[in-house]
């Protein structure tokens, strides 16, 4: 699947689709650099979807997003947060691929 950028006006629509993991990342930080390759290489097994911060400051607010990366996984009403870098192991295990 191809990882999807998120703003604020796509966000509520890509919500219906289903399950996908949303990482909230900024462009300057670190350890959201280490995450990116991880998140590609398991982009066939979940819908990653991409969040830039400093562009979609409502959606931060929206989801109480204050740390990054900060990955929130949906599924049906089921939302589940972690904050900071995973190895593409540990984010499997977590969302039980």
């Amino acid at each position: 699947m191809e990882i999807i950028e998120a703003n604020e006006q796509n966000f509520d629509s890509l919500l219906t689709r289903g399950e996908m993991l949303v990482d909230f990342y900024a462009t300057w930080c670190g350890p959201c650099k280490m995450l990116s390759p991880e998140l590609e290489n398991i982009k066939d097994k979940i819908q990653i979807v991409k969040v830039d911060v400093d562009q979609n400051m409502n959606l931060c607010k929206r989801y109480g997003v204050m740390s990054m990366p900060t990955l929130i996984y949906f599924n049906g009403d089921k939302r589940e947060v972690k904050v900071g870098y995973m190895p593409k192991e540990e984010i499997l295990k977590w969302i039980g691929k």
